[in-house]
């Protein structure tokens, strides 16, 4: 098996949407694609040799609070790793953002059935007493 090797802030458009087609995420048009990825805090990308096997992408703010966005590693690479290393590296790239004496939110949203994982990594699972649950809403063409 090949090394794992990481790339920061490289990844091109059709690599991104190959990747999401590859775990059969949504599709995105290629516009929205390149805007996602320019507005993006920071991707990081793992290669496989030559091949393109995963990437992670964070959105935020930068100081107050960072999301994990896109955590991809396509199923012929899964159960190796790469989506440890991937959610590593983004957390430590947020760490590197927060400022002395601070403290900073680094949020998800969880894909059904990938609790544990991200839990191993010190997520907390929502709802909590505390917290109540993650919210989504679907904007589009429908809702005018």
């Amino acid at each position: 098996m090949d090394e794992i090797k990481l790339q920061y802030n490289t990844l091109d458009v059709d690599t991104y949407l190959a990747l999401r087609s590859g775990v059969r995420w949504k599709s995105l048009s290629r516009r929205q694609a390149e805007h996602a990825l320019k507005h993006s805090l920071y991707v990081v990308s793992a290669y496989q040799g030559s091949a393109c096997v995963g990437m992670g992408r964070l959105v935020g703010d930068g100081a107050v609070i960072c999301y994990v966005q896109d955590l991809i590693v396509l199923p012929q690479a899964q159960g190796i790793g790469i989506g440890s290393m991937l959610l590593d590296t983004l957390a430590a790239y947020v760490e590197e953002l927060r400022q002395e004496n601070t403290e900073m939110m680094l949020c998800l949203m969880c894909a059904k059935g990938r609790e544990k994982f991200y839990e191993s990594h010190g997520f907390l699972a929502r709802p909590t007493e505390q917290l109540g649950p993650g919210m989504i809403r679907y904007l589009n063409s429908l809702d005018k």
